[in-house]
């Protein structure tokens, strides 16, 4: 019996992670074994890369092909772009982001580590921490991961010794004193052979936590370990012109996505920026009414009161309402090739809401090596910095730390519309 068949036939919830750490940690190769021990592998996928794994005169199949989609990731034995996966189990649904080792992507792993609610930090059990394992566990707790798991693999290389992993432990817990990081937890494991990934193998007997996947089974779902604020965001107002139906000539709703919190029938509400109030009269999901509709849910709104509301618009709860800001402090990266130009008009992107926006200051760029602080006049690619924005109209924003779906905007630049920054309030 495998280890998939003991899980309790319990619905947990979807669960986004992402796997980072240093080059050549076995960030792929542990997703391919996670898929292939979870049987979500098809068949076809499966012969595929057994047939290029031979090509390469290998003894076995290499599980990173599946992550390590682009030929060039191939050709090279490297992850570039990020790789978004999916599986499940009888209890969860995941979806995996993949993220490149190499310093050059940074911005990469940034982008991947936006929506986690977990990371996995791979460390080669042979190399202990890195450099680039400190970068991605200060990234992973910049841009709000709620929980880090420290993975130490390729324990097969090490002899699966004990001494090994506590050393590695203890290293990492102390660098992690220093950022502030609380909830992190460690496991070793050897991706290669399956060893503590879904079963535990016979090789860890030393080792008596839980396994990988018990670990990721028993992880709280986004959304679920504090009380939020209701934030709607408006995508788009309905207004069908269909003559034929007389009951749609009066209809005026108010679609977009549930970002946190929750709404009913009956609740009031304040739109925002107009400062108006109404109550909602009706929740639809695709024209049929419900009571009630949660976080990351695509809803229609429809208020009891005629109010001018357009895209851009945010609709919240009375007694919840987000602080208006026309000037942010924030910690952006750049991700662009093109540097940041204090002297330069951007667009910044919150929610649905697009403003003009100019920097006032940068106070610092980070040394995300060193954790140091450095004077900077404008940003590189990759850079991280603290900086205050200022906007041409206001924002309805919460503290990153707080709303990750409000607390978070993007950089557009004018001239090319290409996404060049990605900040966090607070």
């Amino acid at each position: 019996m495998s280890a998939l068949e003991n899980l309790p036939e319990t619905d947990h919830g979807l669960l986004r992670f992402l796997t980072c750490g240093s080059v050549d940690d076995g960030k792929s190769t542990l997703i391919g074994r996670l898929l292939f021990d979870t049987k979500t592998i098809l068949a076809d996928t499966l012969n595929a890369i057994e047939k290029t794994s031979a090509k390469r005169g290998m003894s076995a199949v290499d599980l990173s092909l599946l992550t390590d989609g682009l030929q060039a990731e191939r050709e090279q034995g490297i992850t570039i772009d990020v790789a978004y996966r999916y599986f499940s189990t009888g209890t969860r649904k995941y979806i995996i982001a993949d993220a490149p080792g190499h310093e050059q992507y940074t911005r990469n792993m940034v982008t991947a580590a936006s929506t986690a609610n977990l990371a996995i930090i791979l460390v080669d059990a042979r190399k202990g921490v890195l450099t680039q394992t400190r970068r991605h566990s200060y990234l992973a707790s910049l841009v709000g991961i709620p929980h880090l798991l420290v993975a130490v693999n390729k324990m097969d290389l090490v002899d699966y010794d004990q001494a090994t992993y506590e050393r590695i432990k203890a290293d990492y817990l102390a660098f992690a004193g220093k950022l502030g990081i609380k909830d992190v937890r460690f496991i070793p494991l050897s991706a290669l052979n399956g060893d503590m990934i879904v079963d535990r193998g016979d090789r860890l007997g030393w080792y008596d936590g839980p396994t990988l996947l018990e670990i990721l089974e028993a992880v709280p779902a986004a959304h679920t370990e504090q009380a939020e604020n209701f934030r709607f965001p408006v995508q788009f107002v309905c207004r069908p012109q269909d003559s034929a139906n007389p009951e749609l000539h009066d209809f005026r709703g108010f679609m977009g996505r549930v970002e946190s919190g929750e709404i009913a029938v009956g609740d009031a509400v304040t739109v925002l920026p107009s400062g108006r109030s109404s109550t909602v009269k009706d929740i639809q999901i695709g024209g049929v009414g419900i009571e009630r509709a949660i976080h990351e849910q695509s809803v229609t709104l429809l208020l009891a009161d005629e109010i001018d509301i357009s895209r851009g618009d945010m609709i919240v709860k009375t007694a919840e309402q987000p602080e208006q800001l026309k000037q942010v402090d924030a910690t952006l990266c750049w991700l662009s090739e093109t540097p940041l130009s204090p002297a330069r008009t951007y667009v910044l992107r919150h929610t649905t809401r697009e403003v003009k926006a100019k920097v006032a200051k940068i106070d610092y760029r980070l040394d995300v090596n060193t954790l140091e602080h450095e004077p900077a006049t404008a940003l590189a690619m990759n850079d991280i910095a603290r900086l205050t924005l200022k906007l041409a109209q206001p924002i309805f924003a919460d503290a990153y730390a707080d709303n990750r779906a409000t607390g978070a905007f993007i950089i557009i630049d004018e001239s090319t519309n290409n996404t060049v920054g990605a900040g966090m309030i607070g």
